[in-house]
């Protein structure tokens, strides 16, 4: 899994993680997430560089929830949203 990072490395940050408080725990997750949800959503436009704001986030949350879902939000999707 973490083939660049030594077990020693790993289990010394787990250990800094776990005396951190949950609020700084949290804090950090939170950034972590919108990190990884920014990368998705610069994915998407750049297989589709012309797609509207609102066909990014549709993108996005047919792959985060479904099709199904991202349809009953924002109604008929590209055929090859996936």
């Amino acid at each position: 899994m973490h083939q660049d990072t030594s077990p020693e490395a790993i289990d010394r940050y787990h250990a800094h993680l776990r005396l951190l408080p949950p609020h700084e725990r949290a804090r950090i997750a939170d950034g972590l997430t919108t990190s990884v949800r920014q990368l998705a959503e610069a994915g998407i436009r750049a297989r589709h560089p012309d797609a509207s704001d609102d066909e990014v986030k549709a993108r996005l949350v047919v792959r985060l929830y479904g099709r199904e879902i991202a349809e009953r939000f924002f109604g008929p999707l590209p055929p090859d949203a996936r």
